[in-house]
């Protein structure tokens, strides 16, 4: 498991570089050169996407995510074991979910691609199918060993 966690960080670590440079690149070529970068906006949000979908997995499974943890922690403690378990549950069937109908929209938008820079759009939602399978795969874990110790933050 470590080492998919290593790869997926990798792989987000690139895309926010791209992110990152793509823009710069962007200005450099306007201001310096005066030539257009056809097509950089449309691949920044193709990387934006790319990076929140595949960022997902890491998110949960570091237990970054939004929790009700003031309500959690007002709980006794079996009450709130309990309902750590639906939540993994209703996490499981909710990503398990959005990963298939992803899935089934990727063989439906196979010939389909953007205007400019002609991204084929099984790129975003392929992005997004790793983004909630893996998603899935993390709150199938938490069933073993519960989700990580509730992280009260206070505003």
């Amino acid at each position: 498991m470590r080492i998919v966690e290593r790869i997926m960080t990798a792989l987000v670590v690139m895309i926010l570089a791209g992110l990152v440079l793509v823009p710069t690149a962007q200005v450099i070529m306007r201001g310096v050169f005066v030539q257009p970068f056809i097509g950089a906006e449309e691949f920044t949000r193709f990387l934006l996407i790319c990076l929140i979908f595949c960022a997902y997995p890491l998110v949960v499974q570091k237990g970054e995510n939004i929790v009700m943890g003031e309500f959690k922690a007002a709980l006794p403690d079996r009450p709130r074991r309990v309902l750590n378990v639906l939540i993994s549950i209703g996490a499981i069937a909710a990503t398990a979910f959005i990963t298939y109908v992803t899935a089934s929209n990727i063989s439906r938008n196979l010939n389909n691609a953007t205007p400019t820079l002609g991204i084929p759009f099984w790129l975003f939602l392929g992005a997004t199918l790793l983004g909630f399978a893996g998603a899935a795969a993390v709150h199938l874990l938490h069933l073993r060993k519960p989700p990580q110790a509730d992280k009260n933050v206070v505003l």
